[in-house]
């Protein structure tokens, strides 16, 4: 799949609009369980910081995580003694389950999250969700290891914080600082085509969300905070630890698989300043060129390498058969991954056949080289041979660049089907209908209450270009739901 000159899936941020009176733009969800101590007082303080602060309606939801004592209670007490307060309650433990059910339900354009504990100062609520609101960003998290924050816990829990972002770094190439911070917000047309990507529904959660986002060119955005280590917290830290593992060994090894649909949740082409169309360019030529010139220059080290060991042991012509051999499979390879951004399986065989071709011409254009300047001098010098070399593959780079983009890794965006926008029209017929991979999301929210679900029918789908959708947005409708699609999808064992 080619992710370089992917439409995306998901149109172009906007500003959101003040809306109507009543809509809630912000819906922060506060996770609990068993929390029937710290819950009152941390809803009355958001709630009278919000009041105070936040310039949209808002709406405060508690998601309750199969709590056992009387949270529930004071849930419901809190839901009928504030109007902005919702409480929901889940059968099943999991804050990654908790947020990802409350999130889909949720009828606000920005969705936020923070612990019931209110470690993080709540003045950074507003810089969360204004890049959000503005349309600069998709994500927003609290970070308490950026240079500004300013954080008092102890040795222990920084230790494990520091290395295991550490680990991130190193295993999953995350440049986010903060995974962990319970203190994040994601606009809702983001949130829809992402969480079904999502599979962790404990505390991995936060970081296979960010992980994801930021390998599919989601903007986030990081919010120095001030926060105070709860010394009551609940989490345990082995347990959490181990989960954490094994979660970035399971993202890690999707990701290195090519199984996550990445260009199915990445922003329209143009969206990015630096894609933006230059005239008589083709997309995204400049990113290819730069991709192929950093495979080609390491490519080319990796074969003279091999030339001079293959040349110890044989003649000039053989030992630049087999260097060039082993370094084309290598740049075919590469260069299909990186420069090209085809990912999975699907097709390799073909690629490296082609890219075998493309050898031999390069093959015939080296050997040729050696030839002539062996028909020149009877016994040319080593340095000799190794200048000639580079130039002839200088040449063979040129139109091995050319072939691979026009012959064996071509545009083939037209040929592809277009992202099916699900919009909601007449009933029609069973052979209309969509297929689901995932588990559907919750419908729109009736009037008597925001997690109140319609009753399904069968709708029609209308296909079109993402950003032509987006021109038909209003903001009652602030997202258009699209439904994702695995690979498998058209697999005509799964019909």
């Amino acid at each position: 799949m080619r992710s370089d000159s992917s439409p995306g899936t998901l149109p172009a941020r906007e500003h959101l609009p003040a809306g109507d009176a009543g809509t809630p733009v912000l819906d922060v969800v506060i996770p609990v369980y068993n929390e029937e101590k710290d819950l009152q007082p941390c809803v009355l303080r958001l709630h009278e910081h919000l009041k105070r602060t936040f310039p949209y309606a808002f709406r405060i939801t508690i998601a309750d995580n199969a709590s056992t004592d009387t949270t529930p209670l004071v849930s419901q007490r809190l839901e009928a003694e504030i109007p902005e307060v919702k409480a929901f309650r889940l059968e099943q433990k999991g804050r990654g389950r908790a947020l990802r059910t409350v999130w889909s339900a949720s009828d606000a354009p920005i969705l936020a999250y923070m612990d019931v504990d209110l470690s993080t100062d709540l003045n950074a609520l507003l810089p969360l969700v204004a890049p959000l609101i503005s349309g600069h960003s998709d994500l927003a998290i609290g970070s308490r290891l950026a240079r500004s924050s300013r954080v008092v816990r102890g040795p222990k829990r920084e230790f494990i914080s520091r290395a295991y972002n550490l680990i991130l770094r190193g295993s999953l190439q995350a440049r986010f600082s903060d995974a962990q911070c319970g203190f994040k917000a994601i606009r809702r047309d983001v949130a829809q085509v992402l969480l079904p990507l999502v599979e962790d529904t404990g505390w991995f959660f936060d970081t296979e969300m960010l992980v994801i986002a930021e390998r599919a060119g989601l903007r986030i955005h990081e919010v120095p905070v001030d926060w105070v280590d709860d010394p009551d917290s609940t989490v345990h830290i082995v347990k959490t630890a181990t989960e954490d593992l094994k979660g970035v060994w399971r993202v890690g090894k999707a990701l290195a698989s090519g199984s996550l649909p990445l260009d199915r949740i990445t922003r329209p082409f143009g969206d990015d300043p630096r894609d933006r169309e230059i005239q008589d360019v083709p997309t995204g030529l400049a990113r290819q060129l730069v991709g192929f010139c950093v495979v080609g220059g390491l490519s080319t080290l990796f074969y003279l390498v091999l030339y001079s060991a293959f040349r110890q042991f044989g003649g000039s012509q053989i030992a630049n058969a087999l260097a060039l051999l082993v370094s084309a499979v290598a740049n075919t390879a590469a260069n299909r991954r990186l420069t090209f951004g085809v990912r999975g399986r699907g097709g390799a065989v073909r690629h490296q056949a082609q890219g075998l071709v493309v050898f031999g011409i390069g093959l015939a254009l080296t050997s040729g080289s050696l030839a002539a300047l062996n028909a020149a001098s009877s016994d040319p010098a080593h340095s000799t041979e190794l200048a000639v070399l580079i130039a002839a593959n200088l040449a063979a780079t040129v139109l091995r660049f050319l072939l691979f983009r026009a012959w064996v890794f071509p545009d083939r965006d037209d040929d592809q089907p277009r992202s099916t926008v699900v919009a909601g029209h007449t009933p029609s017929s069973p052979a209309h209908s969509t297929q689901q991979p995932y588990a559907p999301l919750p419908q729109r929210p009736t009037a008597h209450h925001p997690y109140a679900t319609a009753p399904q029918s069968p709708y029609e789908t209308t296909e079109f270009r993402v950003g032509e959708a987006a021109e038909q947005r209003s903001w009652r409708d602030a997202t258009v739901q699209l439904q994702p699609v695995r690979p498998t999808d058209t697999d005509p064992r799964n019909s």
